[in-house]
């Protein structure tokens, strides 16, 4: 089939027209489409972020199971979220979770029906989302499913506490999609409309160009007549068609002075070639200088790292492991101990009559008497044993690879040396005594379970007179 030239203008322009108002159509719709979705993030991101300050975590460490539903705390935080959650209409339900030793569980839930979580629920459908929500406020990259429904949630967490609670915000699923189809809708209309305009800008943009083609074919065909030397006087709106016959004229004169040019321009660029050599030469100096000094800022940036680093795992009193240093160190022995099926030994230590210390002689005779503490301890162990200061007055021993007759030996040999021992401060002499208690770890349970008998075994220290070693009653029976 045989086109015109103006059908076929009509076609190119309309078809490059609507593809380019299409890519650019499909380029607003999907960037649309994720503002739509960050901001429907960000908003219950933010929603969560502006409610946790409002929220008293150190109310909620009493909430633990069912049973205590009851509790006034918990009745006044349930009242507190389901008014939050009342007074949005897009939002599903608002709650606060726990996460204690690696399990998420809830503690207070805003559902009213029958499929509310209690407290102590655990949740299993954990996402990265989730626990970043314990840290910093986040939010769902996509809608979750679990047993409530489909929601789209943001979390963070409560400023009071230390990473142990979140508050949750859920958006149904089917809100987030009507707001979707919102926008597809919104987008099939305005394709529509670019169609119509594509239509309508390319029949003009043929009829523009074509208008000048059947005079153009009559003075072409005179000139193949013979009939030479007459003048097109054809004006299309001063375009390209009307300055074509004086481009030919010029054509000649343009290419010399184009040659000309050429040769200056030429001359300029091979003496730009030769300042630009001198001037990297210059530059490469000057940025070897510069890496050596980035090297050295990086080997200082480093340096302090490490010694911040040290520092968030020490002690700054005692120079002893902090609680959290030992943590991790004690969850990295029991995962050893279960994969190599060994066992390890704890030893809680207390000194006695700490708090007398404190009121005869003042904090700061107290402070010294830590410090001396934890200088013998170090002094007192293997190097593969490990010291951190508990809290307080309190010091834990972690003895790896070690028997509860060896452990117990080791506590009372620094039980003994301690006994022994006498400070000397301000010309008074100080004498200490320990009350320490032994527990064994063997892959069964866990670590907290672990120090609590050691807690036990302490308390039966102190009970039986102080300045006593006592064993975990399970290694006695």
């Amino acid at each position: 089939m045989r086109l015109s030239i103006s059908t076929r203008l009509f076609y190119s322009h309309f078809l490059v027209v609507l593809l380019v108002s299409g890519a650019i159509g499909s380029y607003f719709y999907i960037t649309a489409l994720d503002s739509l979705l960050y901001s429907i993030q960000a908003r219950l991101k933010n929603s969560a972020a502006l409610l946790s300050p409002s929220l008293d975590a150190t109310s909620l460490d009493a909430i633990r199971g069912p049973e205590d539903s009851v509790q006034p705390a918990y009745q006044r935080m349930l009242r507190t979220l389901r008014d939050h959650a009342s007074s949005n209409a897009d939002i599903a339900f608002i709650y606060i979770m726990r996460r204690e030793n690696g399990r998420v569980s809830f503690v207070v839930d805003s559902d009213d029906s029958p499929q509310q979580a209690v407290p102590g629920k655990p949740y299993q459908d954990v996402t990265a989302s989730l626990l970043e929500g314990f840290r910093q406020p986040s939010a769902d990259e996509k809608v979750v499913s679990d047993e409530w429904g489909d929601f789209l949630s943001g979390y963070a967490p409560l400023k009071t506490d230390q990473g142990e609670y979140l508050v949750g915000i859920d958006m149904r699923a089917d809100v987030v999609s009507q707001q979707m189809r919102d926008l597809r809708l919104a987008g099939l209309v305005s394709l529509l409309l670019s169609i119509v305009l594509a239509v309508v800008f390319s029949r003009l943009l043929a009829q523009h160009f074509h208008k000048p083609i059947p005079l153009l074919i009559a003075h072409c065909r005179e000139i193949a007549e013979g009939t030479l030397g007459k003048q097109l006087s054809l004006r299309t709106h001063d375009d390209e068609l009307d300055q074509l016959i004086m481009a030919f004229n010029d054509m000649s004169q343009r290419l010399d002075d184009s040659r000309a040019h050429l040769e200056q321009v030429s001359h300029a660029l091979q003496e730009s070639r030769d300042q630009l050599e001198v001037r990297v030469i210059a530059r490469t100096a000057e940025l070897e200088q510069l890496n050596r000094q980035l090297r050295l800022e990086v080997q200082e940036r480093q340096r302090v790292q490490k010694a911040l680093l040290d520092a968030a795992r020490t002690d700054s009193l005692t120079g002893l492991l902090n609680r959290r240093a030992m943590l991790e160190l004690l969850e990295y022995e029991a995962n050893r101990t279960r994969r190599q099926h060994l066992s390890f030994c704890v030893v809680l230590i207390d000194i006695d009559h700490f708090k007398r210390i404190n009121d005869n002689n003042g904090h700061d005779v107290g402070d010294r008497v830590l410090v001396h503490m934890g200088e013998l301890l170090r002094d007192a162990v293997r190097a593969q044993d490990a010291v951190a200061r508990w809290g307080g007055e309190e010091m834990l021993l972690l003895l790896p690879a070690t028997h509860p007759e060896g452990a117990r030996q080791v506590a009372e040999k620094i039980r003994a040396e301690v006994e022994a021992f006498s400070l000397f401060i301000h010309n008074q002499e100080i004498k200490v005594t320990l009350s320490l208690g032994v527990s064994e770890f063997t892959g069964a349970g866990s670590i907290d379970d672990c120090i609590k008998r050691a807690d036990v075994a302490l308390y039966q220290a102190k009970s039986s007179g102080r300045n006593a070693v006592a064993l975990d009653a399970n290694l006695l029976s």
